[in-house]
């Protein structure tokens, strides 16, 4: 990017909103093609309408495609649609409900009751506000307006999300606080983790097992075989807010953090989030305790002039379990001190076959 403005994108419930409120409008004048929506942060923006469809004389269905700006997520560049019925009321009643490819919620813990479609309360709310600027205008003050929104690939797009583990079935999240996709932005990760969370105390788990990516992740499942796959989060780098999320939980009574080397060594070094950057510091903090702990000059060598904190770990184990030891201990302190030492802490650090190298147990 260059130092350039990352360009801002939209949610899929800012485009389900447009696509709403490009069909309303077309009951009343020309389909548009485009709409002005207004994010709740007060933001507007004109957003593009594909496509226009009249299916009867009430009812009109519109397709967004959603934009995720600079920071593109697995929907990026989807369909996602609004069918839009009109029928006469003594009042004014706006409906919103799931169709074909949105989700709907089968477990508690979410911000959605058990059974509801998955359109979280942001994207309802500029649902509501699109429906709003249409009628208001218009004076219009009784009419049944039923919304429901679809996603034509939305099933398989779920698949690579983490839907299924969070009890979303059938499609896709309709998501969104404002609105607005920030590039680059960690907002969303962490509201994930926390859903994660969310849906696992409510399923009644005291522990969960909170690796960094989908490999450690696998391993994981493969050692705890007896948990339910909503007990397994994945935090990326977010070492520090994913447990500060995890205490807020007072069902939650233990962590157990399983992770290969290199993302442990930043975690006992106290990092708050574990991306690859500052490797050359982590490898030299290493390189010094290796001789704190074992007095072997040769060691610290190699190490301080590993490339990787792979590379450093091949010197390491299996010959010297002091000093993995003490990187797993340093990890369990920072752990423990991240969750305001409201939790339990297992740290395993996994070799490169899956195995435990170390568990602190």
């Amino acid at each position: 990017m260059s130092g350039a403005a990352l360009k801002k994108g939209f949610t899929t419930g800012a485009a389900a909103a447009a696509a709403t409120k490009a069909a309303l409008i077309s009951f009343f004048s020309d389909p548009p093609r485009s709409v002005a929506l207004h994010f709740l942060n007060s933001e507007t923006k004109s957003i593009h309408i594909k496509a226009i469809r009249k299916i009867s004389d009430n009812v009109i269905e519109a397709l967004v495609i959603k934009d995720a700006g600079d920071d593109p997520d697995i929907t990026h560049k989807a369909e996602i649609g609004a069918r839009v019925t009109l029928s006469e009321s003594t009042s004014l009643v706006i409906t919103i409900r799931g169709g074909k490819g949105v989700g709907r919620v089968t477990k508690p813990g979410l911000e959605l009751p058990v059974g509801e479609p998955a359109i979280n309360p942001g994207p309802r709310t500029m649902i509501r506000n699109s429906v709003m600027e249409v009628l208001t205008p218009l004076e219009i003050k009784a009419k049944k307006v039923d919304i429901q929104v679809f996603v034509p690939d939305g099933e398989t797009l779920a698949l690579k999300t983490l839907n299924p583990r969070l009890g979303i079935l059938g499609g896709i999240s309709i998501l969104g606080t404002t609105g607005i996709v920030t590039p680059m932005s960690n907002d969303a990760y962490i509201a994930t983790i926390q859903s994660g969370i969310s849906v696992a105390a409510a399923g009644g788990a005291d522990t969960l097992v909170f690796t960094t990516g989908r490999r450690s992740e696998r391993f994981a499942m493969e050692k705890f075989k007896e948990f339910k796959n909503e007990t397994f989060i994945q935090t990326g780098d977010f070492f520090k807010a994913a447990l500060e999320k995890a205490r807020l939980y007072s069902k939650i009574k233990t962590v157990i953090y399983a992770v290969f080397f290199g993302k442990a060594l930043k975690m006992a070094l106290g990092y708050e989030h574990t991306h690859a950057a500052k490797s050359d510091l982590t490898l030299t903090r290493l390189a010094q305790w290796a001789y704190q702990i074992t007095g072997d000059r040769g060691l610290e060598s190699r190490i301080a002039h590993a490339n990787t904190a792979r590379h450093a770990f091949s010197f390491i184990y299996p010959e010297y379990p002091e000093l993995l030891a003490h990187v797993g201990k340093k990890a369990g302190e920072a752990a423990k001190f991240f969750s305001g030492e409201k939790l339990m802490i297992r740290i395993i650090i996994l070799d490169f076959e899956g195995g435990m190298a170390f568990d602190s147990i």
